[in-house]
């Protein structure tokens, strides 16, 4: 028997829709970094605990060395939380990650660089997308539907992720505990939310969430989020909307 065929069903590759969380470094200080990150593990460790994450430099006026970088990426681990890669960046930075060997997230890449890159302001950096590490449900648009909104009709049970690329997304059942509903676009649930809506995924910072029954672990637009260990009592189990206004994240009852 060949090595091919003894290793044939040795596994499967796939590539998925898969999200992770993004630090976004703002000065190097590996103390620092850790700290805030093990504050936000400890607010809520279900949602970062171990969570997969992407270290962004874009926004330092100055790619760190090398050993920094390190320390950045072992206070990330100290935190509790697991960097996987780096995120956009220049030539500069794809050479960094390779020294590192680190993948640089395609899909996060900088749709182009400088020519003069001391010269020249990069282009600003997207949000990341919010962590989502289970496969999709990709539910059909809604019959008839004037904006193409991606319809789900029925409940997400816990475990389950339904993402709505590029569209809005309309779900008619409710969102269990520990079940994901993510948008490119708005996002509008017309039962229970008791688990995680993330709207705006690919950084619509107008996008807005829109809840009949408001139980959430978490919401977010455009990478912007809250977490939620006891949520307010003025707002629990009524229909509210959530929108941005600058970096704030706010949620009103409609």
């Amino acid at each position: 028997m060949s090595a091919r065929m003894d290793t044939a069903d040795a596994c499967d590759l796939r590539f998925g829709q898969v999200g992770m969380a993004c630090v976004r470094v703002r000065r190097v200080d590996a103390a620092a970094l850790c700290e805030e990150l093990e504050r936000r593990v400890r607010a809520a460790p279900q949602m970062f605990s171990r969570a997969a994450v992407v270290l962004d430099l874009s926004h330092l006026l100055d790619l760190p060395d090398d050993g920094a970088v390190d320390a950045l990426l072992e206070a990330v681990r100290s935190a509790g939380m697991l960097p996987v890669g780096l995120a956009y960046g220049t030539s500069e930075t794809e050479a960094l990650a390779k020294r590192m060997g680190l993948p640089l997230i395609a899909k996060f890449r900088a749709a182009y660089e400088p020519a003069h890159a001391n010269s020249a302001a990069a282009e600003p950096a997207p949000r990341a997308e919010p962590v989502a590490t289970r496969e999709p449900i990709l539910s059909a648009p809604a019959p008839g539907s004037q904006t193409g909104a991606q319809h789900h009709a029925g409940s997400v049970r816990s475990g389950q992720q339904v993402y709505a690329r590029e569209r809005d997304l309309i779900v008619t059942g409710a969102i269990a505990n520990g079940a994901e509903v993510i948008a490119d676009g708005n996002i509008h649930i017309y039962g229970g939310l008791r688990g995680r809506a993330m709207a705006g995924a690919q950084g619509d910072e107008k996008a807005r969430i829109f809840v009949s029954d408001f139980r959430a672990e978490l919401v977010a637009i455009a990478g912007q989020y809250r977490v939620f260990e006891q949520i307010p009592a003025d707002i629990e189990g009524q229909s509210v909307q959530c929108w941005l206004e600058g970096e704030r994240l706010l949620i009103a009852r409609l």
